[in-house]
């Protein structure tokens, strides 16, 4: 099996920082909790800066698609490869711009459409919630190591900040609820932003500067155990109330019943933290690797409450890496979902003062309907 090295990443963060206190003049407010729930949460998340594809007049300066096809061309940049020479393409995201067709071939359209021009190539596309951006990377793997291609970019992109808008919930009577029942609305809100990371993947590294060799990635999903924690689509996750979206006879009746707001169940994510740890354990024996073993820990977590948790039931279980290795820069960006994990590994690069033979542990948990993701890299 071949090799397959990452020779470039890059990352696209639409318009300046936004900070706490100009939240609301992009995604509004939503019933007399929402300054409570909204400092509560940032509390919770550590967040102080954030990145959105709407500006403050309302207007949407980019898609999905166009964002991820920026941070392409950026990794592209990086590898110091002309997007016409990628022969692979796998995008990830939450929510694409459209129904149909997949992401990918939206972004393909994107690269295409440049001064850089494009070329015909294979795509897949990956809709998960953050794990989709592991799934999008081991498909680009895969085929490097397969001997199927070359040279190949997965990317992960969010645009969250539409889905927030207050006009998605006036189906909900926020002032009949208690702060409870409106955070499961409110927190998602106040935590994700927008933007795209990507990674160029190749057969053989740059001989000129320091590169990371994919060693495996693991991926399991536990929906099996768990009904849906974070989701749009549905009005509720019960048996009676997890009736499809397009099952209720038009678009406009499945809004009117409040099945297309986003939403997240903490009394579910909660019961995931174990499973999610108890899998990392098992990850950790499989490769033979000591926390010991790992120079630089990227976690991705929606919250810096739940890297705290993280931290907790690490030590609990004599796993813990050491604090000063782990990298995230979410007080900055935010939570940007299926991107997370390619910013953190651009910034790394850019950052960081990579040495041969160092070993990266990334981790990517996913709260929609419970998985988890590894990824184990070592610079050469």
């Amino acid at each position: 099996m071949q090799e397959v090295f990452i020779t470039g990443s890059g990352s696209f963060l639409p318009g300046a920082p936004v900070g706490n206190r100009e939240m609301e003049s992009r995604i509004g407010l939503l019933g007399e909790h929402s300054r409570k729930l909204k400092a509560l949460t940032l509390r919770q998340n550590g967040i102080r800066t954030r990145h959105y594809a709407i500006d403050a007049d309302g207007n949407y300066r980019f898609t999905n698609a166009q964002m991820a096809a920026r941070a392409v061309e950026a990794a592209c940049d990086s590898a110091r490869r002309d997007p016409a020479q990628l022969q692979y393409l796998a995008c990830s995201t939450t929510q694409a711009d459209l129904l149909v067709p997949g992401i990918a071939s939206s972004v393909h359209g994107e690269l295409g459409g440049t001064p850089l021009g494009g070329t015909p190539l294979e795509i897949s596309s990956h809709q998960s919630v953050c794990g989709s951006s592991m799934m999008a990377i081991k498909s680009a793997w895969l085929n490097i190591r397969a001997g199927e291609h070359r040279v190949a970019a997965a990317s992960g992109s969010e645009f969250s900040s539409r889905w927030f808008q207050p006009d998605f919930y006036r189906a909900l009577d926020f002032s009949s609820m208690d702060m409870d029942e409106a955070l499961q609305y409110e927190f998602l809100r106040w935590t994700l932003s927008d933007g795209a990371g990507a990674l160029v993947l190749e057969d053989e590294p740059d001989p000129d500067r320091p590169c990371l060799k994919i060693d495996w990635i693991e991926q399991k999903s536990f929906a099996d155990r768990f009904p849906t924690c974070m989701y749009a689509g549905a009005f509720g996750s019960g048996p009676e109330d997890s009736r499809p979206w397009s099952h209720y006879g038009s678009p406009g009746a499945a809004y009117e019943r409040g099945a297309i707001i986003l939403r997240q169940d903490f009394d579910l994510l909660e019961q995931m933290f174990p499973v999610w740890m108890g899998y990392f354990l098992e990850v950790l024996d499989k490769h033979n690797l000591s926390p010991r073993d790992i120079r630089y820990f990227l976690p991705h977590y929606s919250a810096r409450s739940l890297g705290e948790r993280m931290k907790t039931l690490l030590t609990r279980s004599a796993a813990m890496i050491p604090e000063e290795r782990w990298r995230n820069h979410q007080r900055e960006v935010g939570n940007v979902g299926s991107a997370s994990v390619f910013l953190l590994i651009d910034r790394l690069l850019r950052e960081e003062k990579l040495q041969r033979g160092d070993r990266i542990l990334c981790f990517v948990p996913e709260s929609g309907r419970c998985l988890a993701s590894f990824m184990g890299l070592t610079v050469v």
